[in-house]
């Protein structure tokens, strides 16, 4: 990879959720290496500023509030106007809406980056393919013409501060965790892509046999669904008391996370541990599994209908969920005693 030494000011756009924030930070972190002397701006929503900012490579954080300050067209203009005062030298938009392709159309810069399937293609002076049969971070990283040879495997970094370390240093301490422990993150937005939660209490039960603690985690969205399966003197939830990064501070401290295809695999990754990401209505194919060396991917693929859909539905359109149900707690237990390196009696 070619290292170039002059000064640019980058901005990149990434406006969409936990999950799509980590996995920029590869792209940010390879802009770096590529334009050490410069800095690099991100927009971003208000629920993964924390993630950008808690990156060294990062060198200020701008939000974008599509829910509230954002919402309306007069202060996507006002929004649109600040971003071209600031005048960089090139944008890349690893996100493709309207929104993100009126703010670059607006902003004056003439280097600019995005995707082939973004809205609004003309805004773009350079257009990466969009290969749905890569990884989300091999995708983004089409945008800086990554050549084949460079491994993309680049695991997304974050660096939490003293305080965040401190806490959650005394959480371990406190709830008697530092022997180990398994990590589950039963929930997702997407209903179908949420494990069954009878299947993840058994799970639960058989980790508790082999004498492995269990903390669940999870947003304020998750907190009933962990307490629904918190029902053991070996499981502990933390769902809806910890930041972002303090769960991925949490869980360097684990050995092992047991999750759906969802946020929690990233910051598994960003963790750098052991992830087992459970594929109901989706599949691994999508480019959202875990690429760590450590980490696997379980799903019950034999089914005409699966996959569904690329995000997931409310509930089973046709139905009968047989890609929960069929993904049986006996096979992810197989999977995470391999992990765990534990022989099954």
């Amino acid at each position: 990879m070619e290292v170039l030494m002059q000064s640019k000011k980058i901005l990149v756009i990434q406006t969409a959720f936990i999950g799509d924030a980590i996995l920029t930070l590869p792209l940010i972190q390879k802009l770096k290496s590529r334009f050490p002397e410069s800095l690099i701006d991100v927009i971003a929503i208000p629920k993964t500023e924390e993630i950008f900012q808690s990156s060294s490579y990062v060198n200020e954080v701008i939000i974008l509030d599509k829910r509230g300050t954002h919402k309306s067209i007069s202060s996507i203009l006002k929004f649109s106007k600040f971003i071209k005062e600031k005048k960089y030298d090139a944008i890349y938009s690893p996100h493709r809406s309207v929104r993100s392709a009126f703010i670059v159309m607006q902003s004056g810069v003439k280097e600019t980056f995005g995707f082939n399937t973004s809205s609004w293609l003309h805004v773009y002076r350079t257009l990466a393919e969009y290969d749905i049969n890569k990884h989300e971070v091999e995708r983004n990283f089409s945008l800086l013409g990554l050549s084949p040879e460079e491994d993309w495997r680049i695991l997304p970094e974050i660096k939490a501060d003293q305080k965040i370390s401190e806490k959650i240093n005394s959480l371990i301490i406190e709830k008697s965790l530092s022997q180990g422990f398994v990590a589950i993150a039963p929930g997702s937005v997407w209903k179908t892509k949420r494990y069954p939660k009878e299947n993840f209490k058994k799970i639960i039960f058989e980790l508790n046999k082999n004498n492995i603690k269990v903390v669940l985690i999870g947003g304020s969205d998750d907190a009933d669904l962990c307490d629904q399966l918190n029902d053991t003197g070996n499981t502990i939830s933390f769902a809806g008391q910890l930041s972002v990064i303090e769960s991925i501070e949490l869980l360097k401290h684990a050995s092992l996370l047991i999750t759906n295809d969802s946020a929690p695999t990233h910051m598994g990754m960003a963790a750098d541990i052991p992830v087992l990401t459970l594929y109901c209505s989706t599949v691994p194919g999508f480019g959202f599994f875990p690429y760590n060396k450590k980490s696997k991917s379980i799903s019950f693929d034999e089914l005409k209908c699966k996959p569904c859909g690329i995000h997931g539905y409310e509930a089973c359109p046709l139905k009968h969920f047989d890609c929960g149900i069929k993904l049986t707690p006996d096979l992810v237990m197989k999977e995470a005693l391999q992990l765990l390196d534990i022989n099954r009696e």
